[in-house]
């Protein structure tokens, strides 16, 4: 059960949520592209970062910084490593400065190399605005032979660095402006795997507890059969027990005299017996009888005469009299 409340608390929200990022992004790129380039004061008059201005392309006049210029080690571009350069840029006319990342450069052997510096004077360039990115609490701004390394795109992060006050945001170089590096493309306007993934879970959450009731009733159900073919029979008593089952039996001859008595039909109550039947009982009970006195007189083969046998009665057995 634990496994479908974290299947709809939190893994299913978890990629639901990440398609509806998705989803947002690509409606506001596509709105972006769709609008032609406009002054910056225009768009983002401020230095506050509006998320509904995010991937506007936006033109901008001024000179960049580029003592004050950071980079971003250990991105991914195309599936290669990759460097990033920011380098800030001072608006003519006001005392904004907006960050500017100018693109990547690929690393040579671990090492940084030699990044071409961005137009020196007032130059107009043209950028998408972008979010600043998160930063890390244990990971902060450092420097590596010489060169000011930060792990993440924050405006802040740099701003703090170098002692300059930056916008909220910051701007994705187009191409072929003015100082521009490896190009930096738009995000593919897929809405990726995360619905499926979504709904994927949601479905693992439905069918936990219902294959768990499942088990548990097969098992219950097989215990159940298992405990009915163990079950002793009925202990009811037997109408003809045998002789080693009923306390203090008569002997075999003896047992089979009364059942012969026992099996001796007699006439039904309230019906008149006639001759016939009656000298029919009378005979078959006479045989019955007989039968279990000769039985009682006669000893086994290899044994002597009974101890309740006298001795007058084996002489007179045996000479008459």
């Amino acid at each position: 059960m634990a496994f479908a409340v974290a299947c709809f608390t939190l893994l299913a929200p978890w990629q639901l949520g990440k398609n509806t990022d998705t989803e947002r992004r690509n409606d506001l790129i596509r709105t972006a592209t769709s609008l032609e380039t406009a002054p910056i004061d225009d768009v983002a008059p401020g230095s506050a970062f509006d998320p509904e201005t995010e991937w506007r392309e936006v033109s901008v006049t001024g000179r960049y910084l580029e003592d004050r210029q950071a980079l971003v080690r250990l991105r991914n571009v195309k599936e290669r490593p990759a460097i990033e350069v920011l380098t800030p840029f001072a608006v003519s006319g006001s005392d904004r400065v907006v960050l500017v990342n100018r693109g990547f450069v690929r690393p040579t052997e671990g090492a940084v190399p030699d990044i071409p510096p961005p137009p020196a004077g007032e130059v107009t360039i043209a950028g998408r605005i972008r979010a600043a990115e998160s930063v890390s609490n244990d990971r902060g701004a450092g420097d590596q032979d010489g060169v000011l390394t930060v792990p993440s795109i924050n405006p802040g992060l740099v701003g703090g660095a170098t002692g300059t006050k930056l916008d909220e945001f910051y701007l994705q170089l187009s191409k072929d402006q003015p100082g521009a590096l490896g190009e930096i493309e738009l995000p593919h306007l897929d809405s990726g795997p995360y619905l499926s993934y979504g709904l994927q879970w949601l479905a693992f959450g439905i069918m936990a507890p219902l294959g768990v009731g499942y088990f548990l009733w097969a098992e219950i159900k097989a215990r159940r059969r298992a405990a009915e073919a163990s079950a002793p029979e009925s202990s009811e008593p037997r109408s003809g027990g045998t002789a080693e089952q009923t306390a203090g039996a008569e002997s075999p001859d003896e047992a089979h005299a009364a059942a012969a008595v026992v099996r001796t039909p007699t006439p039904t109550k309230g019906a008149p017996e006639s001759r016939a039947e009656r000298k029919r009982r009378m005979r078959e009970e006479l045989r019955a009888a007989a039968g279990a006195s000769v039985t009682r007189q006669v000893g086994q083969i290899g044994q002597g005469p009974t101890s309740e046998e006298s001795a007058s009665d084996k002489l007179s057995r045996r000479y008459g009299g």
